[in-house]
C-alpha cells in the first residue's frame, strides 16, 4: 500500500456539494479498511466514513448520513467521498487513511495517512 494523497476540497457554500478523492495504491483492492477522517480547529479528529475495501461494506457516522457516500474505484485505485447539503458544521480538514482489516475498522488510530484536504463550507 503506497501513499495516500487526497485533492478535492474547497470553499462551498451551504447547502453545495464536494467531493473528495484519495488516490490509494495497493489499498482497494486488498484487505484494508479505507477511511474518511475530518479534524476541525479546536476538535478532535472523526471518523466520518469507512469502506471495507475488499467487499465494499460502508459505515457512517450519523453527522455523515444521508449525506456522505464513500466509494472506491478499484480500476483507478481512489476511494471516493461525496458530500451533499453541506452546512459550517462540515468544515474542517478532510483526510483519508487506511489500515489492514486484521486491525479493524471502528477505530481512529489508522495505519496511514494522507495529507488532507481543506473544506470550508460558509453561510
Amino acid at each position: 500500500q503506497g501513499q495516500l494523497v487526497e485533492s478535492g476540497g474547497g470553499s462551498v457554500q451551504t447547502g453545495g456539494s464536494l467531493r473528495l478523492s484519495c488516490a490509494a495504491p495497493g489499498a482497494t483492492d486488498s484487505q484494508y479498511c479505507l477511511g474518511w477522517f475530518r479534524q476541525a480547529p479546536g476538535k478532535e479528529r472523526e471518523r466520518i466514513a469507512h469502506i471495507v475495501a475488499g467487499v465494499a461494506i460502508t459505515w457512517y457516522a450519523d453527522s455523515a448520513k444521508g449525506r456522505f457516500t464513500i466509494s472506491q474505484d478499484k480500476s483507478n485505485h481512489t476511494l471516493y467521498l461525496q458530500m451533499m447539503s453541506l452546512n459550517p458544521e462540515d468544515t474542517a480538514m478532510y483526510y483519508c487513511a487506511a489500515t489492514p482489516l486484521w486491525q479493524g475498522c471502528n477505530h481512529n488510530h489508522y495505519a496511514s495517512w494522507g495529507q488532507g484536504t481543506q473544506v470550508t463550507v460558509s453561510s
